[in-house]
């Protein structure tokens, strides 16, 4: 009995780790050296999670459009819907999706 009730702790903590790890996020995302001020030899896609800025691995900047177009990530940072999980400082995405910009106001 007290192998089941181990096993079954067990089953319930790696489960919620799981869920945990794929959880929605909506980041901010643009180029890292343009417009985080990150170093790097060149234009890369980074997000900011919670003030923190990450090079991103599992996408790449140009697989989102043109990035130095007015819209693009070197001229704009841009919000995007993420799942990944930060490992040795660099996000890991698993999931990336740019949204629509919202159009500004006029005043």
């Amino acid at each position: 009995m007290k192998k089941i009730i181990t096993l079954f702790c067990l089953f319930i903590a790696l489960t919620t780790s799981a869920q945990e790890k794929k959880k929605i996020q909506i980041v901010e995302a643009s180029c890292g050296q343009c417009q985080f001020g990150m170093k790097a030899n060149g234009c890369d896609l980074a997000v900011r999670i919670d003030g923190k800025a990450y090079f991103v691995d599992g996408t790449a900047i140009d697989q989102h459009g043109d990035a130095h177009a007015e819209d693009g990530f070197c001229s704009a940072i841009r919000q995007a819907e993420v799942v990944g999980v930060v490992v040795d400082n660099r996000f890991v995405a698993t999931s990336f999706k740019l949204l629509p910009l919202v159009p500004k106001k006029k005043k």
